[in-house]
């Protein structure tokens, strides 16, 4: 058996909605830098899934084809030795003259896949359509994509749609290239239940495997489904015909996430309307299996094992993906090359591990069906001017060439094997304690007593990051104590401090600044407000209003010179009691005056984004000096009356002036604005809104304190 290989592959979805196209290679900008691909060979990547996609290529007929884009990445990919994996159709359903339930698909289908095997001849992988079942129920059961079908025929005859294109298409491209081999992709969920929806589950377990069935030719007379698909409407002669000539995968694909598995229960009221469903006989609620039951997740040796002792062909990990924080993402990845090489070693054929979503996501928060922004970064964070390598790429690159991963944090469970994975507990029992994690890691060693520590102490609990807190009154004993712990980064997370009193801080850390990670906050006070927006190459100007900050960023530069510093501007977190956002909603709530400047602009830095962003760029590895605010700017007066209105709070006493609450207005009337030359991976202002105004509501009400 020859080794594991790693492949990758970028979030590649062309899937329409209405008459509405959602790119996420352009949103991505996806291998814009050819360079990319030659840093990908040097890391060990020895495949890559690449889109050569119909609605890319040719949305107006095989006539106009445009094989610009994909003419120089796959040359470079040639010339760089990776093997491209060509995909032709990815939860898509082709051009607008099309869809995958029109009786024309198939034949069309195959006509392209000719047209791109004649193009490029050398090519010997391909994914014709990823996931033809996911992409199915998508469409044509639940009616989230074109063409918004919501019947069981219409699934059926789509998913048979799709089995029958890729059978062609492999057909027509062996025409050209007679050794091309088919890696067939499809997400590998498996459902469980509670008794009284036992055969709900049982036929959703049996469906899932039916792409692969109909290619290897399974669905005969003794198949638990075949007599379902004819009640439905498919003919018997496409199903005798697959049957007849079936199109084996050459590799079976499995594409396992977190929410792949999930858990039925006809039990509506102990779950959020949000998830319940329906078969057309029963109601009960769908729910992440990790999410309700005591096993959580099933391994990735057991998803691989399953497949390989059911096909007897070679399986590969096609998508390894975790939309989460950074040290759950290394722990996702490293659990599935750990678990490939255990099954490897128990007899399954396994080829590979597949670094998915490569440059990251947008929108699969909402199933793409509409555009949020929201985006979940992959190897690589995009949300700058050129793509920045993130922690899961070196892991990736570490474990593919059989070196030992270097990243601590990779190595502690991940949140599905916590407790605090449950969120449903429909059997009763005692909800666990979030703020339990077990200690498996190094901890993060946090020193500060104000409102900013606690805010990282917050988001920390909720990352499941073990956290050991200080004071910044600094003894021999208590570092003592905090080297026994053996903590991997240091978090400075103090207000400014003059250079007397940073100095007594920083000394006696001296060895640990030396030789850990350390993240440190300052201000966009460092500038005079002249003439912003400012970025980190501007320079800080020492003003008596922002000398504070001066100096601590002086010292931090002399006793750790390799630090991560974060400048903020005015920091807005409603679970606190300090915040002056919160003071000033309180106050017209009261009916009280609130005056703040309507002139100068200021960029606010919401706690929970900034922090869950900085530790992220811990993690990472980034030693340098980052901006991290909103990438809008405002006045803080036009901030107060927006939050407001969304809060629902009356604004009649609100008005321009002098600041009536410190903390918000910066003061001089300039612009203090926040900008970064390497990208702003925080949300916009609208977000920041909507989400503040959510959580002072929640506060106010008496639900939702987090603080």
């Amino acid at each position: 058996m020859t080794e594991l290989e790693l492949w990758a592959g970028a979030e590649c979805t062309v899937n329409r909605v209405h008459d509405a196209y959602f790119d996420q290679l352009q949103k991505t900008r996806a291998f814009a830098r050819l360079e990319d691909i030659d840093r990908l060979a040097e890391l060990g990547v020895r495949a890559l899934r690449f889109p050569v996609l119909w609605e890319r290529v040719a949305p107006n007929g095989l006539e106009s084809a445009d094989f610009s884009w994909t003419d120089e990445r796959l040359g470079r990919l040639r010339q760089a030795k990776i093997r491209p994996i060509v995909a032709l159709l990815h939860h898509g359903s082709g051009p607008r003259d099309t869809d995958l339930c029109a009786p024309d698909f198939v034949e069309r289908f195959a006509e392209f896949a000719r047209l791109v095997a004649r193009r490029y001849p050398w090519v010997e992988d391909y994914t014709p359509i990823n996931e033809p079942l996911t992409t199915a129920r998508f469409s044509a059961l639940y009616g989230h994509w074109y063409p918004h079908r919501r019947d069981t025929a219409s699934f059926l005859r789509a998913l048979l749609n799709q089995v029958e294109a890729t059978s062609a298409a492999m057909l027509a491209i062996r025409e050209v290239n007679p050794d091309a081999r088919l890696v067939q992709t499809e997400d590998a969920g498996f459902t469980r239940s509670t008794p009284e929806l036992s055969h709900q589950a049982r036929y959703e377990n049996q469906r899932r495997w039916l792409s692969f069935d109909l290619l290897f030719g399974r669905v005969d007379d003794a198949h638990p489904l075949r007599e379902h698909l004819e009640q439905h409407g498919i003919e018997l002669e496409r199903l005798l015909a697959l049957e007849a000539l079936p199109c084996p995968p050459d590799v079976v694909g499995l594409n396992y996430y977190l929410t792949s598995d999930r858990f039925l229960d006809q039990r509506l009221n102990h779950y959020p309307p949000s998830v319940w469903g329906s078969n057309g006989r029963d109601r009960y609620a769908d729910v992440e299996a990790v999410r309700v039951l005591g096993e959580g997740a099933r391994s990735h040796a057991q998803v691989l094992t399953e497949a390989w002792k059911r096909y007897g062909a070679p399986v590969a990990l096609t998508e390894v993906h975790l939309g989460c924080a950074r040290e759950q993402q290394l722990r996702w990845f490293r659990r599935a090359w750990q678990d490939a090489e255990a099954a490897r070693r128990a007899g399954a054929d396994v080829k590979a591990v597949t670094l998915w979503s490569l440059y990251g996501s947008f929108d699969w928060s909402n199933l793409v069906t509409r555009e949020t922004g929201h985006y979940e970064p992959g190897a690589y964070d995009v949300r700058a001017e050129h793509p920045r390598e993130t922690a899961v790429l070196g892991l990736a690159s570490q474990l593919a060439r059989g070196l030992p991963d270097q990243h601590r944090l990779a190595r502690a469970p991940g949140w599905w094997e916590m407790p605090s994975r449950w969120l449903h507990f429909p059997n009763g029992g005692r909800r666990p304690d979030r703020s339990r994690y077990e200690r498996d890691s190094s901890p993060l060693l946090v020193i500060g007593s104000g409102s900013l520590s606690r805010s990282v102490l917050r988001v920390c609990n909720e990352r499941g990051m073990p956290v050991l807190t200080h004071g910044t009154r600094l003894t021999s004993d208590s570092l003592s104590w905090v080297l026994r712990e053996r903590p991997w980064a240091i978090v400075l997370a103090v207000s400014r401090l003059g250079f007397r009193r940073a100095k007594a801080l920083l000394s006696p850390l001296s060895a640990l600044l030396e030789r850990l990670p350390v993240l440190a906050f300052s201000s966009d006070l460092v500038f005079d407000g002249s003439s912003g927006p400012y970025v980190e190459s501007d320079p800080a100007a020492q003003t008596k209003q922002g000398r504070g900050w001066f100096e601590w960023e002086a010292a931090l530069s002399h006793a750790a010179p390799h630090a991560l510093v974060v400048r903020t501007g005015p920091l807005l977190d409603p679970a606190t009691d300090d915040d002056p956002l919160s003071r000033a909603l309180s106050r017209l709530e009261q009916g009280l005056s609130v005056r703040f400047p309507d002139q100068e602009r200021i960029t606010p830095s919401y706690a929970p984004h900034l922090i869950e962003t900085a530790l992220d760029l811990l993690v990472d590895g980034h030693r340098q000096l980052w901006h991290l605010a909103s990438p809008s700017a405002c006045s803080p007066l036009e901030l107060i009356h927006a939050i407001a209105e969304r809060a629902t709070v009356g604004t009649r006493t609100l008005g321009a002036g002098a600041a009536s609450i410190e903390g918000l207005a910066r003061g001089g009337g300039g612009s203090r604005a926040l900008s970064s030359l390497r990208g702003m991976p925080m949300p916009d202002l609208h977000r920041v809104i909507a989400e503040y105004a959510a959580l002072f509501l929640g506060r106010r009400s008496g639900f939702g304190r987090t603080g």
